[in-house]
């Protein structure tokens, strides 16, 4: 019989590249361990995201800067916080974001897929993922479709960014065979900065990309059948100890990552609402 593929998001090959033992928690361990508190920075990306989606959901006419207030308020994910000052203070940030970004959008423009799932196969992957935004531009030889996925870290993007993601090379080469047009172009949206890092794969880049994914995949299918004939869980799912664990949903229950110093659930908004140091200065 033939191997059966490994079904997988680019969240679940991350996972296993930044930390097995983190892959173990969420994907494999049931019940899995409880997770820390939720991430003051996931929501504000999310609450970003979901209202971005919203937006290319109104008619052309309506896609106006008026209705952003409405749209981030009906998104708006109120966990993490540190309090209602800090949660307002993100909202507006969030909001002049925003603002900013759609200030650079034709309202007409209809993209070819908002937070569009799509999924390919290989000989070891069954690949499916949820892109941003997926656009429809003129190339060379006719319609190109461009991944777009948007950001709100503090911390800017460049072209080695793009180059470099793996959940954009996939979600290329998937929008590829799904939408049955070149897809070589991939686009980090930096909306707190309004920059974009983009990247233009080749073929040979995106079958680069794909073979990682494929060994990451191999690697996950060996460690999962040796913890289930019999082999130590915590030896076949090693842990990776770095500035990571601070942020882990997992920290309190792995013994490597308790060892890092806690951070609070809104410490990444904090920074992101704090205004920037001068060169030179913490």
């Amino acid at each position: 019989m033939p191997e059966r593929l490994f079904v997988c998001t680019p969240s679940k090959l991350g996972a296993y590249a930044d930390c097995p033992r983190r892959y173990r928690y969420a994907y494999v361990d049931r019940p899995a361990p409880p997770k820390g508190p939720p991430w003051a920075h996931n929501s504000l990306g999310s609450s970003v995201h979901t209202a971005l989606r919203n937006w290319y959901g109104l008619p052309a006419q309506r896609r106006r800067a008026e209705a952003l207030p409405m749209l981030l308020k009906g998104t708006w994910v109120r966990e993490g916080y540190r309090d209602d000052a800090q949660e307002r203070a993100a909202f507006g940030r969030a909001l002049q974001w925003l603002e900013s970004y759609v200030d650079t959008l034709e309202p007409g423009d209809e993209p070819v897929g908002v937070e569009r799932v799509v999924a390919a196969k290989t000989t070891v992957l069954a690949f499916n993922g949820r892109a941003d935004r997926i656009d429809s531009r003129p190339g060379p030889d006719g319609p190109e479709i461009v991944i777009v996925d948007y950001k709100t870290g503090r911390a800017g993007l460049d072209a080695d960014d793009a180059r470099g993601s793996q959940a954009l090379a996939l979600y290329a080469y998937a929008a590829e065979r799904v939408f049955r047009r070149p897809c070589r172009r991939v686009e980090l949206h930096h909306l707190p900065t309004g920059t974009v890092a983009a990247y233009d794969h080749t073929p040979e880049s995106l079958a680069r990309q794909v073979s990682r994914a494929e060994d990451t995949a191999r690697d996950i299918i060996a460690a999962e059948k040796a913890v289930a004939d019999g082999a130590d869980p915590d030896e076949v799912f090693p842990t990776t100890p770095g500035t990571l664990c601070a942020w882990c949903d997992y920290r309190r229950t792995c013994s490597a990552g308790a060892q890092a110093p806690a951070r609070e659930p809104w410490a990444a908004v904090e920074r992101t609402l704090s205004p920037p140091q001068p060169p030179g200065e913490d």
